[in-house]
């Protein structure tokens, strides 16, 4: 793991909880629970992604962008702006 990516080790923590919500409502599913606690649990864990995708956008911007741009790599721009395209759909 490079240097510039200090947050990289709280986003793989919060994947590792993100991954056992979402273990947790497909029990809950086979369990036939209430359509509506499926719902509100399915929101939780788009709100964790979220979050954890603003996370790795924060890393990526105060780590590969900045030196990217540093070293003179303007490309990093086109690429960061796809990235965020594809991640805000």
């Amino acid at each position: 793991m490079s240097g510039h990516h200090k947050h990289r080790k709280s986003i793989v923590n919060r994947l590792a909880r993100i991954e056992g919500h979402v273990r947790s409502v497909k029990e809950m599913a086979k369990e036939d629970r209430d359509c509506s606690d499926l719902l509100i649990q399915i929101a939780a864990i788009r709100s964790a992604l979220d979050n954890c995708g603003k996370l790795i956008l924060k890393d990526h911007l105060e780590g590969c962008v900045t030196e990217a741009i540093m070293k003179g790599d303007k490309e990093v721009l086109k690429d960061l702006n796809d990235a965020i395209d594809k991640f805000i759909r």
